[in-house]
């Protein structure tokens, strides 16, 4: 038994080695569309996302070319979903080895919001921006997610002087309908724990002109009117926090689904 678990250990180290040998790849931009179609659209996304086999149909194309940047994201992603953030990240990485333009930034966001490699996430997003300027990823800014990796190492001026930074730059460029009720809610969460209360009111009355329902920003709201001396402001906001948190009117993110983001309320 343990011979062959060796020998199957042997193997698994060749394959990965095989696909660790090759750096450029030999065919050209549509032959590499054609493998994707072949082992992606027609083989992996064919099955459970969260099986064995779809990482199976994956290695096959590998085995091909290796230096198929999106094979290697695509492997990732299941895992990362998963929770298996130790297994999805080398994976990541060398999508990111093979296009760091394209996939870069997608790491940075994985280690803020799922594996929650704050440090190394403010790093990934810095050099990025650095290489290839100003730009979003899932919906938001390289800043909102520096912001809120700054917000989750407890840097809170740092915090708050780079979601400063990207209010005035949307009110600058497209004018204040373009403003983000999540990015309005993080600028304020940075003026709450530095006790900028009045500051931190105002923001999140922005958030809530936006989306009246969100459960998250009412609950800090409750807490800063309590800490002003308001409480009857206070009960009546927390109680209609709580009863749109019952109704699922909480952090919208399509990503909430895997991950609790900061300071997403943790209701008894």
């Amino acid at each position: 038994m343990l011979l062959g678990l060796t020998l199957i250990n042997c193997n698994r180290a060749k394959a990965d080695r095989a696909f660790e040998e090759r750096s450029v790849s030999k065919f050209s931009e549509e032959q590499q569309d054609s493998l994707i179609d072949k082992y992606l659209k027609n083989g992996a996304w064919q099955e459970d996302p969260y099986s064995q086999e779809w990482q199976k149909e994956i290695n096959k194309g590998l085995e091909v070319d290796s230096t198929i940047a999106y094979f290697w994201q695509q492997k990732a992603m299941p895992l990362f979903k998963q929770g298996k953030y130790e297994i999805g990240m080398p994976f990541i990485d060398k999508a990111v080895k093979y296009n760091p333009e394209r996939w870069q930034n997608y790491r940075a966001f994985i280690k803020c919001i799922f594996s929650k490699q704050y440090k190394d996430a403010i790093a990934d997003f810095k050099d990025y921006r650095e290489k290839y300027g100003y730009g979003f990823v899932m919906d938001h800014s390289y800043n909102f997610y520096i912001g809120l990796s700054y917000l989750q190492l407890n840097e809170f001026e740092k915090a708050e002087k780079i979601f400063e930074k990207d209010y005035q730059r949307t009110l600058n460029d497209d004018g204040e309908g373009w403003l983000h009720h999540l990015d309005l809610f993080y600028y304020g969460i940075s003026k709450y724990e530095l006790k900028k209360y009045k500051e931190a009111l105002e923001l999140f009355d922005q958030a809530l002109e936006i989306y009246q329902q969100f459960s998250d920003v009412q609950y800090y709201k409750a807490k800063i009117l309590y800490k002003l001396g308001r409480p009857q402001e206070a009960n009546k906001i927390y109680r209609e926090a709580k009863i749109n948190a019952d109704k699922g009117f909480t952090i919208n993110e399509d990503n909430v689904v895997y991950e609790r983001y900061p300071y997403q309320v943790r209701w008894p």
